[in-house]
């Protein structure tokens, strides 16, 4: 095979995550990426297959000591967050005196690792404001990092929950752009790029605020990509507790719809000021989606409206985000909006269909009645 003459970049692109971890299992990979990766190695050496990718995708290898002096050493006084698969640190490359942040993949976590190799392979190909730009990688001596543009307001969740003490508390304002923001976002990997991506981790804790309280969506470590019209095959569930869609339970197979559930639950969170499951707070408020449908069936739905904002917010905008963060967090998949209909109701482009519950039938049995074009 050819390079120059192979227009199929996804042969190159695995050939490059394959020969990163050569002791991982790669179960839940497809299984074209595997065969491809195989046989592009066997062709082509490491520094050909860097080449090509660097060349024609974007993110390029960093110098891995420039990473090191830009993060003094990994200092933890530049640390500004941390997970089971690594730390993420500021840094300043040398020559460009450039802001970044450096994800340092932990040696002991083998997920650290197959997220380092879809980070590169899906986040790396994307483009979107509302999207945390990958710049690229670096690897030394089986040492992995990721640098990423750095998000000097850090992530969303620092700021909207009550348990907090954020430098700031987002006004209603600030909120209703970054949700807006994040829901650009997902709409371009739904429906913007050549395939669809699932992200499968949409949180809060996921939505980065630039210097000018941009959001916008990162940590694809768990994202799947799968063409236009076809279903993704895994009998995985992963993601976060109070954002994990309930059919994720049954099939394990995660959708678009998925994505949408837990950007309903997000909606709810940044409305409400408080985790989509509260282990603090009473049995009746303990689930943020069903304390929310419980309020609105007693018809006071404003009183869930986190009180930081001392009651300064556009009613209408807030009721009605409310409600679309019901509505896409109805148990039933085909009953939610898809992305591209729950940006129309958030610029009010359309008016929201009516309301009845979080079960339903699509309109048999009441629930959501979602109009579609």
């Amino acid at each position: 095979m050819n390079v120059t003459l192979n227009g199929n970049m996804s042969n190159h692109i695995f050939a490059v995550e394959f020969d990163t971890v050569q002791d991982l299992e790669f179960s839940d990979i497809n299984d074209n990426h595997i065969v491809g990766s195989v046989y592009v190695i066997k062709k082509f050496n490491k520094t050909e297959a860097v080449e090509s990718w660097e060349l024609d995708l974007g993110p390029h290898s960093y110098c891995y000591k420039d990473l090191k002096d830009g993060t003094k050493g990994f200092n933890e006084k530049f640390l500004v967050g941390f997970g089971g698969s690594g730390k993420v640190y500021k840094g300043v490359l040398p020559d460009s005196k450039t802001e970044i942040a450096v994800k340092r993949i932990s040696r002991q976590s083998k997920q650290g690792q197959k997220e380092f190799l879809s980070e590169v392979s899906t986040i790396g190909r994307l483009r979107h404001r509302n999207l945390v730009q990958l710049l690229g990688w670096s690897r030394n001596k089986g040492e992995l990092l990721l640098v990423y543009d750095y998000m000097a307001n850090g992530s969303l969740d620092k700021y909207i929950h009550s348990g907090n003490k954020p430098r700031m508390v987002l006004s209603w304002g600030q909120r209703f752009k970054v949700i807006k923001d994040v829901a650009n976002g997902l709409l371009y990997l739904h429906e913007g790029w050549e395939q669809t991506v699932v992200h499968r981790d949409v949180k809060a804790g996921n939505v980065l605020l630039d210097s000018d309280l941009n959001g916008k969506l990162g940590d694809f470590g768990l994202a799947k990509l799968y063409e236009h019209g076809s279903t993704i095959v895994t009998t995985k569930v992963v993601g976060t507790l109070g954002y994990l869609a309930p059919e994720l339970t049954r099939t394990g197979r995660p959708t678009t719809r998925s994505d949408v559930y837990a950007y309903g639950a997000l909606l709810l969170e940044v409305v409400c000021g408080r985790r989509p499951i509260e282990l603090k707070a009473s049995p009746e408020e303990l689930i943020l989606v069903d304390w929310v449908w419980d309020k609105w069936r007693e018809g006071c739905l404003l009183e869930v409206v986190d009180s930081r904002l001392k009651g300064e917010f556009n009613e209408v905008e807030v009721t009605m985000v409310l409600k679309v963060g019901l509505m896409c967090s109805s148990d039933e998949p085909s009953c939610r909006p898809s992305m591209r209909q729950v940006i129309r109701y958030l610029e009010g482009e359309v008016p929201l269909p009516e309301i009845v519950g979080p079960s339903c039938d699509c309109g048999e049995k009441g629930g959501v009645v979602v109009e579609i074009d």
